[in-house]
């Protein structure tokens, strides 16, 4: 199967066929070989700049419907003292373009040990967890880019889709 479209959150197929579980850096791919849960090998082929999120809705080109689950992976919490530690934290994390996910108490990021003695630097509260990641989109939203639709010249290597 050949997973082409991509439905977001808001729509909800009428039926529920698969699942596939992805860590943050696969949710950013469009063209890609992958299993689903169940093991079965499936291509991705989405249009370019496509970023999944845990719970989004993907169809195939058989007509099933595949749930997206962001998978656990190891995160640092940082929990700082203030606010302005906080923004502190957040901006020198944007200088270097590192994914956040920016909560009202505390920012979530990959583990990353380099990243983890600036933030203590900072004097910061940097704690380990495994969990699923879903960093702010950024500043445009991310969405496709016009003139890369499937079809369009996209290659997924290794995947043949035909049956």
């Amino acid at each position: 199967m050949l997973l082409i479209e991509h439905l977001g959150h808001g729509t909800k197929p009428a039926q529920f066929d698969a699942q596939l579980t992805l860590p943050f850096d696969a949710r950013c791919r469009s063209r890609l070989r992958i299993q689903l849960d169940s093991g079965e090998d499936v291509g991705l082929f989405l249009p370019r700049g496509t970023v999944l999120r845990g719970g989004d809705w993907l169809v195939g080109n058989d007509g099933r419907s595949v749930r997206v689950n962001a998978a656990a992976e190891p995160l640092y919490r940082v929990d700082p003292a203030s606010a302005t530690l906080l923004a502190r934290a957040a901006y020198h994390l944007g200088n270097r373009h590192v994914a956040l996910e920016v909560r009202a108490d505390a920012l979530l990021l990959l583990a990353d040990p380099v990243l983890r003695v600036l933030l203590e630097k900072l004097g910061l509260a940097v704690t380990e967890l495994d969990a699923p990641f879903e960093p702010e989109a950024g500043a445009y939203g991310g969405g496709h880019h016009h003139g890369e639709e499937p079809g369009h010249g996209g290659v997924i290597h290794g995947f043949n889709p035909a049956p």
